[in-house]
């Protein structure tokens, strides 16, 4: 009888390994299908890495190329955060691109020929592109004129202006160390510590502490209002792998310099526009202008506000990118600004935003920026020539609005 018990208890326990194993995988695949446009940039970007990795014997993932990688997706970046905001609300702005070379080659010109300094010049080139912005919403909300036309006659008018301040040398050297630094520079050390940057240790591990702690606190505020939240495995699963993709980036930058100026740029911009669209009414509101415009207007939302509020603040994005780009080529040039609001455009609808409007997340183009970039970078050290590489970043570009049109047809 003894044996007979010790037999079925043993059953009994492999059962329920097995029952938990299933629901382990059954979680796991509700919760890929329920978020597949969100996982789906984050599993693409992984699988990038490890093809160009192995096809270039390691050297994409090396320290010094990670580094540069992230510090080159930088302007891109900026301007992808501005361009999601700009579809998420059913619009286009293919003026960015040459906003941002025109206002890099006249902070050159402050710098050089006027002789303003650093803290006088940033300040004035990002509320020119604002200004810049908020008419273009003028003319888009009050003259209902479509923005594919305004952004392009200001796609053209702008690289007019550039070529005409660039016309007498060419290039506009800058000599500015403080801004040069913007682009170039890394974040000083607190301590010397063989060749790992310290300082950039720290803050990855408060970074990994401050997701935890937020994760944990938004799953906290769900249960107490009764929403669903995801099972504790999937959440642990979660927590661990952004964990341990955090603590390697950091890993790798902490070996090559640190962190960079841009890459703190674009972590403050980041961490602003995600707070402003998840946290506050104007956020609730740009994504209910895009849902249903008609439907926002007669709820009471100032349509009109909501899209000069977005225009402004995608050309003042441009500005910025206009600044990072020139600090990080030392120069203004004939040439800043092309085909950055294609590589924008890009990365917003890589990283999961809609071209339906009403859905894509800031962070989500942050992504698609790095999958663009990392496409690049891999392309270059394989040798692949230019012509291939366009053609790659465009499969790539239908291939990610195939796959929101499919995903919002499931769903329906």
């Amino acid at each position: 009888m003894k044996s007979i018990d010790i037999n079925k208890s043993q059953t009994n326990t492999v059962n329920h390994q097995e029952g938990v194993a299933v629901q382990f995988f059954k979680d796991a695949y509700l919760l890929f299908k329920e978020n597949i446009r969100e996982y789906g940039m984050y599993i693409s970007l992984v699988i990038i890495m490890i093809i160009f990795s192995i096809t270039t014997d390691g050297l994409f993932m090396s320290s010094r190329n990670i580094s540069n990688l992230i510090n080159q997706t930088g302007y891109i970046a900026v301007l992808a955060v501005g361009m999601t905001l700009v579809i998420v609300i059913r619009h286009i702005d293919l003026s960015v691109g040459f906003v941002a070379g025109f206002l890099g080659a006249i902070a050159a010109i402050m710098l050089t020929k006027l002789g303003l300094p650093v803290i006088i010049t940033i300040p004035v080139i990002l509320l020119l592109g604002l200004m810049i912005g908020l008419f273009n919403g003028l003319l888009v909300a009050k003259f209902t004129i479509p923005s594919f036309v305004v952004s392009l006659a200001g796609m053209l008018l702008f690289r007019g202006a550039l070529l005409q301040v660039t016309e007498g040398t060419g290039t506009i050297i800058v000599d500015n160390e403080a801004f040069n630094a913007i682009g170039n520079g890394f974040i000083p050390d607190i301590v010397n510590f063989e060749d790992v940057h310290i300082l950039t240790i720290i803050l990855g591990l408060v970074a990994i502490g401050f997701f935890i702690w937020n994760e944990l606190k938004v799953r906290k505020n769900k249960l107490k209002y009764n929403f669903s939240v995801i099972p504790s495995s999937m959440l642990l699963i979660k927590i661990i792998l952004v964990s341990a993709v955090i603590g390697y980036i950091t890993w790798t930058l902490a070996n090559y310099n640190g962190l960079s100026w841009t890459v703190i740029v674009v972590i403050l911009i980041v961490g602003i526009y995600h707070f402003i669209t998840t946290k506050t009414v104007i956020g609730r509101h740009i994504y209910a202008v895009g849902g249903n415009p008609e439907a926002a207007k007669l709820s009471g939302i100032d349509v009109n506000k909501i899209t000069y509020m977005v225009f402004g603040s995608m050309s003042m994005l441009a500005a910025l990118s206009g600044i990072l780009y020139t600090s990080r080529l030392q120069s203004a040039t004939t040439t800043a600004g092309t085909a950055f609001e294609l590589d924008a455009i890009a990365a917003a609808y890589v990283g999961g935003v809609s071209a339906a409007g009403g859905v894509g997340k800031v962070t989500g183009s942050i992504v698609g920026a790095l999958v663009m970039s990392a496409l690049t970078s891999g392309m270059n050290l394989m040798g692949v020539g230019i012509s291939y590489q366009y053609m790659i970043k465009g499969i790539v570009l239908v291939s990610a609005v195939i796959f929101d049109v499919a995903t919002r047809n499931k769903k329906k």
